[in-house]
């Protein structure tokens, strides 16, 4: 069972892209290394679906959240101990010290600058283990499922020979003979050992950095719970990328599993569904979301239509590829797969009437995938009077508050179905009629 998501719905939460202003894998994008960016990287691309997995990591985020460790290692000497180990050695002891014998004759002759970069590699190497060294030896004691993480870097470092080279001071010349025989037993009889401790440092970089960010944002970790619970439980969450955003409260299970939403336009709603989405994407990752507390189902997978486009070169118009994009869910919910599916606004691209039967229809229809949780939002509000014979869906509105003739939108989530309609007060507010009689 994977977890499933298109780029359309990955596109519409900005879940990903170190490179996309306001992106949540931005937000926790504060890693040191090279390594622990491509560590987050591949974290953020593939959510779990296992209960056990989910919960284990994040009981170790936690675990370094509660204890707010500083990194321990200089980022520089990362590289230079990464490009140390990717420069290769020979398993052979006499090519080792042919090539190495070879490297300082050429730094001397023509200023070959490869003998130099391998001992200040080697100096790094150095740095960077007892920089690790110390810090395990002073760690708190960490949850059971990472201790035998920890015991096994700290094997490799306190091996004999690793202990010797740990004693050596950097300051001071190395000689041909020790340069060769470290070269020869970190880059071929240790190998494996070695990048099993950069590995772990880039693991360090990912769990403190990202619950560094927990910590200051104010994030907690949700619970993870069998997939036949169909439970999504959230207290106070909210987007993660919004300053001050404002929290609600959610609960859905199989005998309330659709919620529908109404609201006028720029009420909240489209962000509300976002930060529903955002929270089960990084609950599905272990990560820290921004909510007081949540717990969740194991979905298979999370469906959005929100930002719905044209398509000029397929020759979609805006409302086929509505269509389109309601079709592609409707084949997700009925292979049998426990699913999150959020529509905001169905079917706008129409007229009012056939956006009023469709948007009845197909929440009336998807309403029946009681193992799927559906989030349906609209300001065409008498589609929801329509729906009140349904006992599986809960109903709330994002609320606007009229200041005078100025409407004021509190973000905050009440039950029921809104009786809101300022669009024309709005239009008015503007003066668009007046500039339109002159």
């Amino acid at each position: 069972m994977n977890f499933g998501i298109d780029k359309q719905t990955l596109d519409e939460l900005n879940l990903l892209g170190k490179f996309r202003s306001g992106s949540v894998y931005n937000l926790f994008n504060q890693v040191k290394t090279r390594g622990g960016e491509q560590l987050l990287d591949k974290m953020f691309r593939s959510p779990m679906n296992d209960v056990r997995e989910i919960n284990e990591r994040t009981d170790v985020f936690y675990f370094f959240q509660e204890k707010q460790l500083t990194f321990p290692v200089d980022a520089q000497q990362i590289s230079l101990m990464r490009e140390y180990m990717d420069s290769g050695a020979g398993s052979n002891l006499s090519m080792v010290f042919v090539s190495t014998l070879f490297k300082k004759l050429l730094s001397n002759l023509a200023r070959d600058e490869r003998y130099k970069k391998n001992i200040q590699g080697l100096q790094a190497v150095i740095a960077v283990m007892n920089r690790c060294y110390i810090f395990l030896q002073n760690m708190p004691a960490a949850p059971d499922i990472y201790r035998k993480r920890i015991a096994g870097i700290m094997k490799v470092l306190s091996d004999s020979r690793i202990e010797k080279l740990r004693k050596i001071d950097i300051y001071k010349s190395l000689s041909l003979t020790e340069l060769v025989y470290f070269n020869h037993l970190l880059k071929s009889k240790l190998y494996t050992e070695i990048e099993d401790v950069m590995d772990f440092i880039y693991e360090l970089d990912v769990n403190i950095h990202v619950s560094a960010v927990a910590c200051r944002k104010g994030f907690t970790f949700a619970r993870a719970f069998r997939p036949e619970e169909n439970i999504f439980s959230a207290k106070d969450l909210r987007h993660p990328c919004v300053e001050k955003a404002v929290g609600n409260s959610l609960v859905l299970d199989e005998d309330s599993n659709v919620l529908f939403l109404t609201g006028a336009n720029m009420a909240g709603k489209s962000t509300f569904m976002k930060s529903v989405g955002i929270g089960i994407y990084l609950a599905h990752i272990g990560f820290p979301v921004a909510a007081e507390s949540m717990n969740f189902s194991v979905r298979e997978g999370l469906y959005s239509s929100i930002n719905v486009a044209d398509n000029i070169n397929l020759g979609y118009s805006h409302f086929y590829a509505e269509v389109v994009r309601v079709k592609q869910a409707a084949v997700e919910a009925s292979s049998g797969k426990r699913l999150l599916l959020m529509f905001d606004e169905l079917f706008k691209g129409t007229n009012v009437k056939d956006a009023y039967d469709g948007t009845l229809a197909v929440t009336e229809g998807f309403s029946e995938y009681k193992d799927c949780l559906f989030i349906v939002s609209t300001h065409i509000i008498e589609v929801g009077a329509a729906l009140k014979s349904r006992d599986n869906i809960k109903f709330a509105y994002m609320p606007t508050v009229m200041e005078g003739s100025r409407p004021r939108y509190t973000y905050q989530m009440n039950e029921g179905i809104t009786e809101d309609r300022q669009g024309m007060m709005i239009i008015r507010n503007e003066g668009i009629l007046e500039l339109i009689g002159d």
